[in-house]
């Protein structure tokens, strides 16, 4: 099992584990479109939103491989909701995680994503001793490569029209990180 002790800090953020009142600030950003364009999902109704939110509200721990870890991001100056990201235990055996996140736009372009990123990966390697965290996102969106890339993922893969989503074919890249990687890169400072 494993429970990270919360909040989990960073410089400009803390991130816990979601709780009901979460609801109108989850609502704010989940309900816009074009947060939802590269991902599966639609634009959330409050109803949805609350059911999300008691969903994910109360899950502090990963018990077994399979689970995901579902965090909201607050700023640490305000306690403004700003962002969710979500952390998941993808093989025990192969010691392997994957990150995904969502921010509000009205908070966008600060590094807040890549710090929650950056937190998320921490939390992977140090925390569970895993061997390598991926990220998967799709081609065009060139905000989420540009987190990842300053987080010190590396592209690993770029898969061409290997999904049907909304109605077209889209290409998906994968960045990666290994333990070693995050190792050098948290000795160099």
């Amino acid at each position: 099992m494993f429970e990270p002790e919360y909040p989990i800090r960073t410089e400009r953020l803390l991130l816990r584990p979601f709780a009901p009142g979460d609801v109108d600030a989850l609502h704010a950003y989940h309900r816009l479109p074009e947060i939802h364009t590269y991902l599966y999902s639609e634009p959330r109704s409050r109803a949805e939103v609350e059911a999300l939110v008691a969903e994910r509200a109360g899950t502090t721990a990963l018990t077994e491989a399979g689970q995901e870890l579902h965090l909201v991001a607050d700023l640490a100056d305000t306690g403004a909701l700003v962002g969710d990201c979500v952390f998941f235990w993808r093989s025990q055996e192969h010691q392997q995680g994957e990150i995904g996140y969502i921010f509000n736009p009205a908070y966008g372009g600060r590094g807040l994503a890549t710090e929650a990123a950056v937190a998320l990966l921490r939390l992977g390697f140090e925390g569970m001793r895993l061997h390598r965290i991926t990220g998967h996102l799709d081609a065009r969106n060139i905000a989420s490569v540009r987190v990842l890339e300053r987080a010190g993922m590396r592209l690993e893969a770029h898969l061409v029209e290997n999904e049907f989503v909304k109605g077209e074919w889209s290409d998906e890249l994968v960045y990666a990180m290994l333990c070693r990687e995050w190792e050098a890169r948290q000795a160099r400072g």
